[in-house]
């Protein structure tokens, strides 16, 4: 660890004046040589380090914006090769290449800050050691000797003898237990921040790389805090566990307002969002009529938590519009009511006999009713030749002998047996298969 640390001794001197600043303010307050003093000030160090770093999160965040909006391509990639496995890590890599997407991104703000981290270890250790660095004199060397937080000195590590922790003024069991209890929580905010990620903030239906080095870091980084905390210092661990404090805080954040699309988090934020649109009858802010905005641009490739929400804005009487404002669904429903109405109201289907029998009756109904009598002629010429046939009673109808009956087409084949000499049966007779044997 010294070896890595003292790589990056060239900013041991920027890092040892900003601290010996912050201690300037604090030592006025709280005492030179206290430890809120200049605990406070690496505290205020990690701050100024993550103000400094927010450019990198937000290109953080864009790329995994990115690797997000692959995620359609990616599962099709997946679905592709799923038996072969090496070629899917090929068109995964060829697809990073052409849309100049990272998955490693996010570890940019880690990369960043390490030599900040290097070099605040490469102070404490050169300050447990009495030696001076930076612009830590022997004055200010001295006083952080002296500081203790909870009982264990700045510089003191897990892994001191006694007679180490003795030099400076201190109990090995206070440095034990406070290095140990720092070390649990800053590997717990490290697994905290990732499982929240993780949980939240990722699209669980499509299976990608990134989600791989995620799943990883979750548990990777806690193991090896844990394992390396046991030779940091205690100004180390202050450091470190603020660092980690601070992006869960910041996390945090970006989960709520900025989740991740198909995500839980943007499931729970949808539904904070509609809440908030049927309270108040309008999309309040600029960053969430953008929101909407983005959602009604995408048509049909609205993910399962969008589509949802566009259900709820319906069931409450709302229309999303393209520029991110909502409109009272009044006229939309009634608009739908009248098409509904015009749809029961249409005839029904015919069929094809019926609309044959429709076509022969309708001239002679409209020649009716508009007492045409030449047009009733010109329709039906056939029936003028043929002269009709008296009106009978119901006896007479009783009577098939004596009253004429047309032969139907069904037994039309028995009639013309009955002309070349065969008898004729009573009722309609069905007609013999051309194939038929006579």
């Amino acid at each position: 660890m010294d070896t890595i640390a003292s790589l990056f001794s060239f900013i041991t001197w920027p890092v040892s004046w900003v601290i010996v600043q912050f201690h300037k303010v604090y030592g006025a307050v709280f005492g030179p040589d206290t430890g809120w003093a200049w605990g406070l000030s690496i505290v205020s160090l990690v701050v100024l380090i993550r103000i400094c770093l927010i450019p990198l999160f937000v290109k953080q965040i864009k790329s995994t914006r990115n690797m997000q909006a692959l995620q359609p391509k990616m599962k099709a990639i997946q679905e592709r090769y799923k038996s072969d496995k090496q070629r899917q890590s090929e068109e995964m890599m060829k697809l990073y290449k052409e849309t100049g997407t990272n998955p490693l991104s996010s570890c940019l703000p880690i990369l960043a800050q390490s030599p900040f981290f290097f070099a605040l270890y490469h102070v404490l250790s050169a300050i447990a050691s009495g030696k001076t660095i930076g612009v830590i004199d022997e004055p200010l060397l001295e006083s952080a000797r002296q500081a203790h937080i909870f009982g264990a000195p700045l510089a003191a590590k897990f892994t001191n003898s006694a007679a180490e922790v003795a030099a400076l003024n201190a109990s090995l069991t206070d440095v034990r237990i406070v290095t140990a209890v720092m070390i649990i929580m800053m590997s717990a905010s490290q697994f905290f921040t990732q499982r929240q990620l993780m949980m939240k903030n990722v699209d669980l239906s499509v299976k990608t790389p990134y989600m791989q080095q995620q799943k990883m870091l979750m548990y990777i980084f806690p193991v090896i805090f844990a394992v390396m905390g046991i030779n940091f210092p205690v100004g180390v661990l202050v450091y470190w566990l603020t660092t980690n404090v601070w992006t869960m805080g910041q996390q945090m954040y970006v989960i709520n307002q900025n989740p991740t699309p198909g995500s839980k988090a943007q499931d729970s934020y949808l539904q904070r969002l509609l809440k908030s649109v049927t309270q108040h009858g309008e999309v309040r802010g600029r960053r969430r009529k953008n929101v909407v905005k983005v959602i009604v641009a995408k048509g049909s490739d609205r993910n399962e938590n969008e589509r949802r929400f566009f259900v709820g804005l319906s069931k409450a009487g709302f229309a999303a519009q393209a520029d991110g404002t909502v409109i009272k669904g009044d006229t939309l429903v009634a608009e739908a009511e009248g098409g509904a109405a015009a749809r029961r109201q249409q005839p029904k289907r015919q069929t094809k006999a019926q609309r044959q029998a429709s076509g022969a009756q309708h001239p002679l109904a409209k020649d009716t009713e508009d007492g045409d009598a030449s047009a009733a002629e010109a329709a039906t010429p056939s029936l003028e030749k043929k002269p009709q046939a008296p009106a009978t009673t119901e006896a007479e109808d009783a009577t098939p002998a004596d009253k004429p009956q047309r032969p139907s087409r069904a037994n039309s084949g028995s009639s013309r047996q009955g002309k070349s000499g065969q008898g004729q049966r009573k009722g309609q007779q069905r007609p013999k298969h051309p194939s038929s044997k006579k």
